[in-house]
């Protein structure tokens, strides 16, 4: 059995449909519902169980027996999030339990990290899990600095030889776009927001630019389709060793431009954009370029070609935005 956290979010539906897809492993889902349709997202599949986060712990002990893995997915994940409190008991306190307990009962242990972990970019986006490394980052934000700090723990448990599941990976999610994110409202992709704006004949909103360096619309994002990070997270699942902090990106920067006449084109509709200013009270912590390095990854062996950032939005668009049934 393997537990998927988040697991009827956006990334997590993805994989509990790859992996409920091959039907060789059964699956359980640990989220938090509310009265919206986040639902949908799982509603094509069977479950093994479905847990809310107080309950995980005690469903863990009853299956512990052939608990494979758990892919830890679930977070408090709005960068505006502002309750740091909340933050830290969902994203650091919560995924230390988890952790151990993958270390006590030999289950391999996949946890979501982040982009927004490297702050500003100005230390540049190398994934080394070094105790070293990991201190030079500056996160923006109380979300980023959640992942850092246990990034950094994590790191600190392997330096010092302590209790470790056998085989964990965590992954530095970059701007993942798919189906199944309908959920998130202005938390979702630009892909989908794109989409959306044109479906109803509006103008595109995009940032201007408040940086000489990059025009209206240049600044870069390493967009990044849902169907690799799931291919990754199989891949790993698969290995018989691995451990480590790794980015999960493409490894190529595109613009915002680039993604919205992207979605234009994939929809046959003209692109128009409304240029309106950045937030000012997010202009000061705004990323104007983000990319993956993805040299680590692919030296432990992972090979597969990213989808580009036009295949992606083209599949997002027709196979899924453009379809009654938009669910994977």
């Amino acid at each position: 059995m393997i537990v998927v956290t988040g697991g009827a979010g956006f990334i997590g539906s993805n994989v509990v449909a790859a992996l409920a897809a091959k039907g060789d492993r059964e699956v359980a889902i640990c989220d938090v519902f509310g009265t919206g349709d986040k639902w949908l997202n799982v509603a094509k599949h069977e479950l093994a169980g479905v847990i809310s986060p107080p309950d995980l712990l005690e469903f863990l002990n009853s299956e512990s027996f052939r608990m494979e893995a758990i892919i830890h997915l679930g977070a408090v994940t709005a960068t505006t999030e502002t309750d740091v409190d909340l933050i830290m008991r969902n994203n650091f306190k919560f995924s230390l339990m988890l952790w151990d307990w993958c270390a006590r009962h030999e289950a391999a242990f996949i946890y979501a990290s982040s982009a927004a972990t490297y702050g500003d970019g100005r230390q540049g986006f190398d994934d080394s899990d070094s105790m070293a490394a990991l201190s030079r980052l500056r996160p923006l934000n109380p979300y980023g600095w959640s992942k850092h700090l246990f990034d950094r723990r994590v790191a600190r448990i392997m330096a010092e030889r302590l209790p470790a599941p056998e085989k964990w990976a965590g992954l530095k999610f970059f701007n993942v776009f798919g189906p199944n994110e309908y959920h998130k409202g202005r938390m979702s992709s630009v892909a989908l927001q794109v989409h959306d704006s044109i479906l109803i004949g509006e103008p595109v909103r995009l940032f201007r630019s408040h940086n000489p360096d990059y025009e209206d619309g240049g600044q870069m994002r390493d967009f990044i389709y849902v169907e690799d990070c799931v291919a990754a997270i199989e891949w790993i699942l698969d290995q018989d060793e691995i451990t480590g902090i790794y980015n999960m990106g493409t490894g190529q920067a595109r613009s915002f431009l680039d993604l919205a006449y992207a979605v234009a084109d994939a929809m046959n509709e003209e692109l128009i954009v409304d240029w309106i200013d950045t937030p000012a009270d997010l202009r000061e912590k705004y990323q104007y370029f983000t990319e993956a390095k993805m040299d680590r990854l692919r030296e432990i062996g992972f090979t597969r070609t990213f989808t580009s950032l036009e295949e992606g939005v083209q599949r997002y668009v027709q196979q899924y935005l453009s379809k009654p049934d938009p669910y994977r």
